[in-house]
């Protein structure tokens, strides 16, 4: 049909129309809300470079947590910043760590019952040089050991299952990290908990501002020998073909904005729940152009949601969750 026969402003006349027809839809139910959980009491204290981003006690996490649980977001997804770190990361899989202690107190709220409960499988907040996994050194130089990492992050999501997590979320990128966690959680009773793998994390600029949020900055070298190479799209297939053939149940990309193209192909080739993390600095620098006036915030927020479903997300960490839950709900 040629014009004026089709007419494509047709449908798009009202806001009923528009909402009748329209392709993606966002709600509550499939974001996820990033919390960093730290010692003390009564503390909520700002992340300099995340506006409406804190770094949390336990009675304030939960205070958070409820909120969330009355806006309809999905789930939780949780991080911790220990007392002490060691070169161990020993405070990762302490059956008293941080997050442990927030699951167990979480579960015990019943309020919360319509969240899941994720928990991020990583080291690198509880070492103290900073990054994901074991460090060997030989004089100047230094290597990521990768199978003694796999180990403390195995006992690390059994532990984190323990303590009441609904699903772990390895984010570290070391070989075999899913065949071993799936191994441990087995062993230790835990078969029903399903491992959310972030299968193509790539090594990015956008992390900067999670970087003081959780307190993992390296304290040498970059992480750019375990995060994926951004310009590499088939080997990130690769990893994600590895990680299902491992146990993975559920996948995640990060970041979201700069890697669209990543999800658009992972959703054409798996069928597994797939979803995105829409990282810090994509964020803070929509939060600078927010405060400058250059962006609408609302529209703003709503598009690069909209986008990252688009794209072909399940689901959405983003630390827009609860903003957006208030708009949708």
């Amino acid at each position: 049909m040629n014009f004026p026969v089709t007419r494509m402003r047709r449908l798009r006349r009202t806001e009923a129309m528009r909402s009748l027809v329209r392709e993606t839809h966002l709600h509550p139910g499939a974001l996820i809300y990033p919390l960093f959980i730290c010692p003390g009491e009564g503390v909520r204290k700002p992340i300099s470079s995340m506006p409406n981003v804190f770094n949390l006690s336990l009675d304030e996490a939960l205070k958070e947590a409820e909120k969330c649980a009355e806006l309809g977001i999905g789930a939780l997804l949780l991080f911790g910043l220990p007392a002490e770190k060691d070169e161990q990361a020993t405070g990762a899989w302490a059956d008293d760590g941080i997050v442990q202690n927030a699951l167990r107190e979480f579960k015990k709220n019943r309020k919360l019952d319509s969240l899941v409960m994720m928990a991020d499988v990583c080291l690198c907040e509880y070492t103290s040089h900073g990054h994901c996994g074991v460090v060997a050194r030989d004089g100047d130089h230094y290597d990521i050991e990768n199978d003694a990492s796999v180990t403390l992050l195995a006992k690390t999501a059994a532990s984190l299952a323990k303590a009441g997590a609904d699903i772990v979320a390895p984010s570290d990128m070391m070989d075999g990290r899913v065949a071993a966690m799936r191994d441990a959680l087995d062993e230790g009773g835990f078969e029903q908990t399903p491992i959310l793998s972030y299968a193509s994390k790539f090594s990015s600029a956008f992390y900067g501002p999670f970087r003081e949020a959780a307190d993992s900055a390296p304290q040498f070298g970059d992480r750019r020998s375990y995060q994926m190479d951004g310009a590499n799209l088939r080997e990130a297939m690769r990893e994600i073909e590895l990680d299902i053939a491992e146990g993975a149940d559920m996948l995640l990309m990060k970041p979201a904005m700069p890697y669209l193209d990543v999800m658009h192909e992972a959703r054409q080739r798996f069928d597994l729940p797939i979803g995105a993390y829409q990282v810090s600095g994509e964020y803070s620098m929509l939060h600078a152009a927010f405060e400058r006036g250059w962006l609408e915030p609302e529209r703003t927020m709503m598009e690069s949601l909209t986008s990252i479903r688009r794209a072909g997300a399940d689901f959405i960490v983003t630390y827009f969750a609860k903003d957006a839950a208030k708009i949708l709900g």
